[in-house]
């Protein structure tokens, strides 16, 4: 299935650039131009010379953000892996990241609605749905993780020394939930899906984003291949066994299992089914691949997540040289369940496989433990390597991309032996 949808997005791309398919609300002179700006070498960095404030609250976010749980980024709210250790295999709800392009609307269940519409239905017709509606199709649960692309971002530059774009984040930019729903496959049937159809294109109900430039680019929304849509993506209404919170998508958002997190679009009010190609700022300008190791005009958009491994640990956390600690973490991939995790303590100098807590499954992660004893005190750099079931390893350096997505290497984790 992965090499079919990669095949058919590269067709996407060409019969776009051919002017053969539609950019929904952007007209192609536009997409050109922003096509240009984001693969300019010249875009603004990542900002790691002092670390994001960490808060009680951020613009636009609804839930309570506190400092020992959250690092506020903008309209962002990076999760701190620390907060993670001890909490089980599902992410809470209170410590879920939050990735806003602009500010979690607060939406009201018994008024909403989802509209699904276009050329790709049979007699190109308009269908809604409540939520009422969807909680008479059958249900379905699923434990998923959401990661954004850009997870592991500050770390082209604190690693690799390298220039990105977007917010900087750690590696907390992810989480695991339970999530339930129906299957979108049901709802496209039960709207009169035509065999014409080849994209569907959710988008969410939160404001429109404008850049910084000035450019309005509409509500947030992205399109999937219909090979996609019609295989494991859910249209969520609970998340941990609760109705979805605001700042996750209230009251029903997509999942789109192993793929980048934008393609999860939250706040879903309408999708687009459409018997052509569809494009928009968020897979042409945004989450593809740009830079001197790509193609002039960047990749393919982006689809499946890679893999990486992060430790339950404050960076510079102190710990008691000549006691022994049992250091605990995770690892996950887009592309097959994590099956082995490699650890060092000594800056790569040696390595040993750590305890595997959980059975590997591609659209979860693994927690794993270790046991270490600092010899003496000092600074020590702690290693983490995973390996996942499609035999993908962490490398030692990510290729770079000029908006700072997809890093996979292994993380260099300080810590201090007292």
């Amino acid at each position: 299935m992965r090499t079919h949808e990669s095949a058919y997005d590269r067709r996407r791309l060409r019969q776009w650039l051919a002017g053969e398919a539609r950019a929904d609300g952007v007209s192609r002179r536009d997409l050109l131009r922003l096509l240009a700006a984001a693969g300019a070498a010249g875009a603004a960095p990542v900002a790691l010379g002092a670390p994001a404030r960490a808060a009680a609250t951020a613009p636009g976010i609804v839930k309570p953000l506190p400092e020992e749980l959250f690092t506020v980024r903008g309209t962002n709210a990076e999760t701190r892996f620390a907060a993670l250790a001890g909490t089980g295999y599902h992410t809470p709800n209170d410590r879920f990241f939050v990735r806003n392009h602009t500010s979690t609307p607060v939406l009201s269940a018994a008024d909403w609605a989802l509209t699904v519409h276009g050329d790709g239905l049979t007699r190109d017709r308009t269908v809604d749905f409540s939520l009422a509606d969807l909680r008479k199709l059958p249900s379905v649960t699923h434990t998923a993780f959401v990661e954004c692309a850009g997870n592991g971002r500050s770390l082209f530059t604190a690693q690799q020394g390298q220039t990105v774009s977007g917010t900087s984040w750690t590696l907390g930019a992810i989480g695991v939930a339970r999530w339930r729903g129906v299957r979108l496959a049901d709802v496209l049937r039960r709207a009169g899906l035509s065999r014409r159809a080849v994209d569907v294109m959710p988008r969410g109900l939160d404001a429109d984003y404008v850049t910084a430039d000035g450019a309005g680019l509409g509500r947030v929304r992205r399109p999937l291949p219909l090979s996609k849509a019609l295989d494991d993506v859910l249209l969520a209404y609970e998340m941990n066994g609760e109705p979805l919170p605001p700042d996750h998508g209230h009251p029903v958002r997509v999942l789109v299992p192993s793929w980048i997190g934008i393609a999860s679009i939250k706040w879903v009010g309408d999708i687009e089914v459409s018997a052509e190609p569809l494009y928009s700022p968020w897979n042409t300008d945004f989450y593809r691949l740009f830079g001197d190791a790509y193609p002039d005009g960047g990749t393919a958009p982006l689809t499946g997540q890679t893999v990486k491994s992060a430790w339950e640990l404050d960076a510079g956390a102190k710990l008691a040289a000549g006691t022994a600690h049992r250091l605990t973490g995770r690892s996950w991939s887009g592309a097959g369940g994590v099956v082995r995790v490699d650890v060092s303590t000594d800056g790569g100098g040696t390595w040993h496989g750590a305890r595997l807590h959980d059975a590997p499954r591609r659209d979860g992660w693994v927690r794993w433990s270790t046991r270490w004893r600092p010899p003496t005190p000092g600074p020590y750099t702690l290693l983490a390597r995973a390996t996942d079931s499609a035999g993908r390893t962490q490398p030692d350096s990510t290729v770079h991309n000029t908006q700072g997505y997809l890093f996979d290497a292994v993380a260099r984790h300080p810590v201090n032996a007292v």
